[in-house]
């Protein structure tokens, strides 16, 4: 979250004043559209109860800073993806613990106000620090960006790899095999959700927008979401949250490189059939 906050000046939050339509278009993708699509497709594959919750929470966090670099690769404009997921982040403070409380309070006990204490602490001051660092210690920061990467690489692996090892055998099991295709069918349908919902006439975006608010919904940020379930739901609830770092950061990479060669969402019908006929073929 640090490396997010050193990323920001008060000048992005005026150039967010001028670009409102974009911004809450991916707002409401990642805040309205992904929680509704995560009910529906929890309770479409009857996903176990003890990754219930842990399921639902992950569709409740805001953007992943990974969506940031799979914007560049895709071509798409990466200066609305750094306002975004900044934006998204920081909202996921009051968001987070209410979209959790009215989804999965009833299945399980959710802390609001100590979820949100929790966030203020490992996401709003942070990014906070971060803020202040950028604007008024240009060198401190210079410092520390270019170790920022490695860092967050190894908070990152270790939150995932912790509920992956404690819950290895839920993984193996049945329900834990049975949680794959959701996952995968989950971020799949939140990045045709984000692109084509910039797409609407009314709200229609540039391509290059519609992109970035495409590889903004679909990659969350699942890190806090592990985090959260971890602290308030129990461990066998961030394990769908672990699994769906290594889903959303594969698709969207992949994703991200489709269009970065050059391919457009309207290709993809002939580029598959190109494929298949020369796999019949040879």
């Amino acid at each position: 979250m640090l490396s997010i906050g050193i990323k920001l000046s008060i000048n992005d939050f005026a150039l967010a004043m001028k670009r409102p339509v974009p911004l809450s278009v991916g707002f409401v993708a990642q805040y309205v559209l992904k929680p509704a699509l995560g009910v529906l497709i929890a309770r479409a594959f009857g996903i176990s109860p003890m990754f219930y919750a842990g399921f639902l929470l992950t569709a409740c966090v805001g953007g992943a800073q990974l969506s940031s670099y799979a914007s560049f690769l895709s071509k798409g404009d990466i200066a609305l993806s750094i306002l975004l997921t900044s934006f998204t982040t920081i909202s996921s403070v009051l968001l987070t613990p209410l979209l959790t409380g009215i989804l999965i309070g009833s299945v399980v006990p959710v802390d609001a106000v100590a979820m949100s204490k929790s966030i203020l602490q490992v996401v709003l001051l942070p990014v906070a620090l971060g803020l202040v660092l950028n604007s008024y210690a240009k060198p401190i920061v210079a410092i520390l960006q270019p170790v920022m990467p490695f860092v967050a690489m190894v908070c990152t692996s270790l939150c995932i790899g912790s509920p992956l090892a404690i819950n290895k055998s839920q993984i193996l099991s049945i329900d834990g095999a049975r949680l794959v295709l959701p996952v995968l069918v989950f971020h799949t349908m939140a990045f045709t959700l984000g692109y084509w919902a910039s797409k609407i006439p009314i709200v229609r975006q540039e391509e290059e927008a519609s992109r970035t608010i495409s590889l903004c919904t679909g990659m969350q940020s699942s890190t806090l979401a592990g985090l959260l379930a971890t602290q308030f739901l129990g461990s066998t609830h961030a394990v769908p949250p672990a699994c769906s770092v290594v889903v959303m950061a594969i698709m969207g990479l992949c994703l991200a490189s489709f269009w970065g060669s050059g391919s457009k969402i309207r290709d993809l019908p002939s580029l598959l059939v190109q494929k298949t006929s020369s796999i019949a073929s040879a």
